[in-house]
């Protein structure tokens, strides 16, 4: 089941962000690991320009992924954000759906471009993003706070 986020699901989703980023060694300075909104997602994307999504098998969460306007940037373009899964949910074509859930709720807000960051390490995040119709950039927009992620991508909706 995808569906937004609620206040009881912060939790399960910052051990899940926080494991992931544990796992490819990136739990440091310059990354959603050290973002203060990791611990109260439901907050952070509670506002009108954003939306936060989890995906749900048996009552336990197994990732999410949000977009919210792009920090520091005047233009209608959105961020996907936080995008991070359970080991277990990975290669089960997940990915694809949230993705295409957070899309979807981007153009229905009303955004023109989606932007993301990662790291080069997330090869299969990079992968679907670039199957998604996303497209790499030479330099970051924004002002993200992630300098620590120098993979940019971009997507005309």
């Amino acid at each position: 089941i995808i569906r937004e986020i609620t206040p009881k699901d912060n939790a399960q989703i910052a051990v899940i962000i926080r494991e992931t980023l544990i796992e490819f060694d990136m739990n440091k300075a310059g990354t959603a690991f050290s973002d203060p909104a990791v611990e109260s997602i439901h907050k952070a994307y509670s506002g009108n320009d954003s939306v936060y999504f989890v995906v749900e098998e048996d009552g336990k969460i197994l990732g999410g992924a949000g977009i919210s306007q792009l920090d520091n940037f005047e233009e209608k373009v959105c961020e996907l954000q936080k995008m991070y899964f359970s080991p277990l949910t990975r290669g089960r074509g997940i990915g694809t759906l949230m993705i295409e859930e957070c899309l979807k709720a981007a153009k229905d807000l009303g955004y023109l471009q989606c932007y993301l960051e990662t790291i080069p390490e997330m090869k299969a995040a990079q992968k679907l993003s670039k199957k998604q119709g996303f497209n790499y950039l030479d330099k970051p927009m924004g002002d993200t706070g992630h300098h620590a992620c120098p993979v940019w991508m971009l997507k005309t909706l």
